[in-house]
Protein backbone atom coordinates (compact mmCIF):
# COMPACT_ATOMS: atom_id res chain seq x y z
CA UNK A 1 0.00 0.00 0.00
CA UNK A 2 3.04 2.06 0.13
CA UNK A 3 4.43 2.14 -3.14
CA UNK A 4 0.94 2.90 -4.86
CA UNK A 5 0.51 6.12 -2.45
CA UNK A 6 4.18 7.28 -3.15
CA UNK A 7 3.68 7.14 -6.63
CA UNK A 8 0.48 8.73 -6.24
CA UNK A 9 2.51 11.61 -4.51
CA UNK A 10 4.93 11.55 -6.76
CA UNK A 11 2.73 12.09 -9.76
CA UNK A 12 0.98 14.77 -8.25
CA UNK A 13 4.28 16.80 -7.46
CA UNK A 14 5.51 15.99 -11.05
CA UNK A 15 1.99 17.74 -12.21
CA UNK A 16 2.48 20.63 -9.90
CA UNK A 17 6.66 21.38 -10.82
CA UNK A 18 4.97 21.15 -14.30
CA UNK A 19 2.08 23.96 -13.57
CA UNK A 20 4.76 25.63 -12.19
CA UNK A 21 7.15 25.94 -14.77
CA UNK A 22 4.14 26.21 -17.63
CA UNK A 23 3.38 29.69 -15.62
CA UNK A 24 6.63 30.97 -15.44
CA UNK A 25 6.61 30.28 -19.22
CA UNK A 26 3.81 31.82 -19.96
CA UNK A 27 4.63 34.74 -18.09
CA UNK A 28 7.98 34.98 -20.23
CA UNK A 29 6.51 34.80 -23.31
CA UNK A 30 4.03 37.63 -22.32
CA UNK A 31 6.71 39.63 -21.49
CA UNK A 32 8.97 38.61 -24.47
CA UNK A 33 5.65 39.39 -27.01
CA UNK A 34 5.83 43.02 -25.19
CA UNK A 35 9.55 43.76 -25.93
CA UNK A 36 8.74 42.77 -29.93
CA UNK A 37 6.00 44.73 -30.11
CA UNK A 38 8.36 47.72 -28.50
CA UNK A 39 11.01 46.60 -30.99
CA UNK A 40 8.74 46.80 -34.14
CA UNK A 41 7.18 50.60 -33.27
CA UNK A 42 10.97 52.01 -32.89
CA UNK A 43 11.81 49.93 -36.36
CA UNK A 44 8.57 51.41 -37.84
CA UNK A 45 9.60 55.38 -36.48
CA UNK A 46 12.82 54.83 -37.70
CA UNK A 47 11.86 53.49 -41.38
CA UNK A 48 9.19 56.22 -41.43
CA UNK A 49 12.36 58.56 -40.66
CA UNK A 50 14.56 57.47 -43.04
CA UNK A 51 12.07 57.94 -45.61
CA UNK A 52 11.28 61.31 -44.98
CA UNK A 53 14.75 61.94 -45.17
CA UNK A 54 15.11 59.69 -48.44
CA UNK A 55 12.53 62.47 -49.67
CA UNK A 56 14.33 65.72 -48.35
CA UNK A 57 17.78 64.46 -49.88
CA UNK A 58 16.37 63.34 -53.15
CA UNK A 59 14.36 66.63 -53.30
CA UNK A 60 17.65 68.77 -52.49
CA UNK A 61 19.66 66.72 -55.22
CA UNK A 62 17.25 67.39 -57.59
CA UNK A 63 17.70 71.39 -56.95
CA UNK A 64 21.66 71.03 -57.19
CA UNK A 65 21.54 69.15 -60.66
CA UNK A 66 21.87 70.73 -63.71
Amino acid sequence: MLWPMLAIALGFLGLAVLAVLAVRVFVEVRRLSGQVELASRRIADASGDLERAANDLARAGGAVRP
